[in-house]
């Protein structure tokens, strides 16, 4: 017998039909409890290699199950088996609900599985039907308690979503950035955090704290996506409204969203970090995680592992630390050592350059400060200045005269007079890693003496303001703090260009019009 063959039809005709026949099949097995085995079919396309279909039987099963939440039609209670169902006592109607409770389950499974699926579109579409289904059981939970002393919510459900989202072997990036529509749901929020919080220590004990790149990447990005409130009366927007003590509900108090908040992240930074997320928390900590924290001081051990990873990361840490230390009365003894320690030549060319002096300006305003303490500032900045391009300077400088007018006795730095027979020799220890034994008082500012011979005018012309008394009003160094080689090179080019050559007071006007009866008359004239 000659095999069959298949007709030739295009994918965009299949598509069309398929999707005509699923939404029959669902009006079918709504109208009528018969017709339920064709449930079957709408569970095969969902298992199908084509997107179309996929995609198709992802709206149909949305559809048909959330249609039958309402109506109740799934069991309610600890589901039996399919067999005892069948061998044991239930009514018609009882084994009805059990077999569509058995579907759901593997509808919600083969869903799940789909997070992971290679084709976005698949994603998203199983992602917006994993919670409509978890909407449906909110409203008609499908546990047999009493509800009058609990809390409905599908915390089940949403713990193997966020699973699937914190992937450790694709990014999630894109499906996650979908997924903060959900997040704005203020239980959902904070079920979400905890469920983070869990799979997180899960993960990350099973692996023995390695770094998972991927996976910490697809956790900070669902974290970073949280936006808290900041009051209890913005908490209004619910995806199950509780019927009864809705006002004792965790998820409607603001003081438990805190803490899920903190426990979320001091769960996820507790681990080591690849040190591209180090910069990524640090940028974002003061902002977006320490307001929300009830007891921000516990962010210290995070900050100083942060800060022993070195160069732009420990800067950005001990931005966190100062808030501490500011808003919060941290007790950090080290924190302007660390600081000092963070000057070096490679300072004036990350990426946080204008954020370093910006911080550093801020670290350094208060009048209270040691005198040592600030001379040596004054003097390691002044020694880094010596190899700085002259877009640095052009920061460095101002920062040094704001230094010495906010604390007058560094004025020695300027005014420092010698004798004759006097070795020419700085005191001044470079490699001094503490700043109350590196002699800066001892020391001069000669390295901006010599600046005054800078090949930038615009360096020299800063230099010479050493030369004169400095005024009382501080230099405001923000304009400078992100200017770049290229824009300080069109700026110059431009300045030349915009002066004229002054030629004569008055514009000479028809000096060659007419030119040779003016030389007639001359020759006449002799």
């Amino acid at each position: 017998m000659a095999p069959t063959k298949k007709r030739n039809v295009s994918s965009k005709s299949n598509a069309k039909r398929d999707k005509i026949d699923l939404e029959g099949v669902v009006e079918r097995i709504l109208e009528s409890r018969k017709h339920a085995n064709n449930v079957f079919d709408i569970l095969e396309f969902l298992q199908s290699e084509k997107e179309e279909d996929v995609i198709c039987a992802v709206n149909a099963c949305c559809k048909l199950f959330c249609t039958l939440l309402e109506r109740k039609d799934l069991f309610i209670g600890k589901l039996p088996g399919e067999d005892a169902s069948l061998n044991g006592g239930h009514s018609a109607e009882m084994k009805y609900k059990i077999f569509m409770r058995h579907r759901y389950n593997s509808c919600v499974e083969i869903m799940l599985e789909h997070l992971n699926h290679e084709t976005h579109e698949v994603k998203e579409s199983a992602l917006c039907c994993l919670m409509k289904f978890a909407e449906g059981q909110g409203q008609h939970p499908l546990e047999d308690l009493d509800w009058s002393e609990h809390f409905s919510f599908p915390r089940e459900l949403i713990q193997a979503v966020v699973h699937n989202l914190l992937s450790q072997s694709s990014d999630n990036s894109l499906l996650i950035s979908r997924f903060q529509e959900f997040l704005e749901m203020e239980d959902v929020r904070y079920y979400v955090m905890s469920s983070i919080r869990e799979n997180v220590a899960t993960v990350m004990e099973k692996n023995k704290g390695a770094v998972l790149p991927v996976y910490q990447s697809n956790v900070f990005i669902l974290m970073s996506n949280i936006n808290m409130p900041s009051q209890n009366s913005e908490l209004t927007n619910f995806m199950v409204k509780q019927e009864a003590k809705h006002e004792d509900w965790k998820a409607a108090k603001l003081n438990d969203h805190k803490r899920a908040f903190e426990r979320m992240w001091l769960g996820f930074l507790k681990y080591k970090l690849p040190t591209s997320m180090y910069k990524k928390v640090l940028v974002i900590l003061h902002e977006s995680i320490l307001p929300h924290m009830s007891k921000p001081t516990l962010m210290i051990d995070f900050l100083t592992a942060a800060y022993d990873v070195g160069g732009a990361i420990s800067l950005l840490a001990l931005n966190g630390l100062f808030v501490l230390i500011h808003q919060h009365n941290l007790d950090y003894p080290d924190f302007y050592k660390k600081l000092y320690n963070l000057l070096e030549p490679s300072v004036f060319h990350v990426k946080y350059r204008a954020r370093f002096f910006h911080l550093a300006n801020l670290f350094l305003r208060s009048s209270h400060l040691p005198v040592y303490l600030v001379a040596a500032f004054a003097k390691r900045l002044a020694r880094l200045a010596l190899s700085a391009p002259p877009t640095a300077l052009l920061i460095v400088l101002p920062f040094i005269y704001n230094l010495i007018r906010r604390h007058p006795s560094c004025r020695v730095l300027i005014h420092k007079p010698t004798l004759e027979d006097e070795l020419l020799e700085d005191p001044y220890v470079m490699e001094e890693e503490d700043p109350a034994l590196c002699h800066a008082l001892d020391s001069s500012l000669w390295e901006i003496k010599t600046l005054q011979r800078h090949y930038h005018p615009d360096v020299a012309k800063a230099a010479m303001l050493i030369n004169t008394p400095l005024s009382e009003q501080e230099d405001d160094i923000s304009e400078g703090l992100e200017i770049t080689a290229y824009e300080l090179m069109e700026r110059d080019l431009k300045l030349s260009q915009g002066k004229g050559t002054p030629l004569e007071f008055e514009t000479a006007t028809h000096l060659l019009k007419g030119g040779g009866e003016v030389l007639g008359q001359h020759f006449c004239l002799v």
